[in-house]
């Protein structure tokens, strides 16, 4: 695929990138098996973890969780109030989206609270392991301490499209704006009015600027993370693309993903 070829210009040592529709992988670049840091991309994997849980009864959305007014939905949708990487309340739960890796920790936590599972085990019992994700694993953090591979997150990718763990009415429900109209800064792009965010999934919206491409419709949900690494599904397309690579998010990142972006899909949507 030409488009996904040009991921050989970026300036890292390695990277391994796919296109994934509803039935599987459609094109690939690298290796789809050397590991990579996820980084952020993490988040897509916890969050599911927990959509698992609130489907199986463990949790429930509007239960109490983390910060005092907080529920596990602000803290899947950043909205709780907690700062980046501490659990100090910054704001109300709700006021404005925070971007927040301790928001995660603490849905891990309340995670294993409410199942009396540990959360890497709810989530290789729940996630990886029915989806033949076996080169995947959660080494830390919940919120960002994921090792995957890109064929593996190819198998994430095509159960974002076309859910067989999820109900779908519950995964629409995380593909929505969560909390409408919040503020807030998207890591690496700067404020954002609105900061659209689902559960657990960022949304693009109208995001401007935006690590996805212009092509992308607005209804595109996913994660960047930043050891380097993507994950979108564009629904409107039919499409999904992920990016692996082992240089951190910076400038090159930015210059290069949109119009690569662009380039798949040009050439592999339908």
């Amino acid at each position: 695929m030409n488009s996904l070829r040009a991921a050989r210009q970026w300036p890292v040592g390695a990277v391994a990138v796919a296109a994934v529709d509803s039935t599987g992988v459609v094109g690939e670049q690298g290796s789809q098996h050397a590991p990579f840091r996820l980084a952020s991309v993490t988040k897509l994997l916890s969050a599911y973890a927990v959509l698992l849980a609130v489907q199986e009864g463990a949790l429930e959305f509007d239960q109490p969780a983390g910060p005092p007014g907080a529920t596990v939905r602000h803290l899947l949708a950043h909205a709780s109030g907690m700062a980046f990487d501490t659990p100090q309340v910054v704001v109300t739960p709700g006021a404005r989206r925070i971007y927040s890796n301790a928001g995660f920790e603490a849905l891990a936590a309340t995670l294993e609270s409410c199942s009396g599972i540990t959360f890497p085990d709810y989530l290789a019992d729940g996630v990886l392991r029915p989806l033949g994700m076996s080169s995947t694993r959660l080494v830390s953090s919940a919120a960002a301490g994921a090792v995957s591979t890109c064929a593996d997150m190819a198998r994430f990718a095509a159960e974002l499209q076309a859910p067989q763990l999820l109900a779908p009415a519950i995964l629409a429900e995380a593909i929505r704006v969560a909390y409408t109209g919040l503020d807030g800064v998207l890591p690496g792009y700067g404020m954002q009015r609105p900061n659209d965010w689902g559960l657990g999934l960022e949304l693009k919206g109208h995001k401007s600027p935006h690590w996805t491409g212009s092509r992308n419709s607005p209804g595109t949900f996913g994660h960047f993370g930043q050891s380097g690494t993507f994950l979108w599904v564009d629904p409107a397309a039919g499409l999904a693309c992920i990016a692996l690579t082992d240089r951190d998010f910076g400038p090159w990142a930015r210059e290069a993903w949109p119009p690569f972006t662009d380039g798949v899909l040009a050439e592999l949507a339908p």
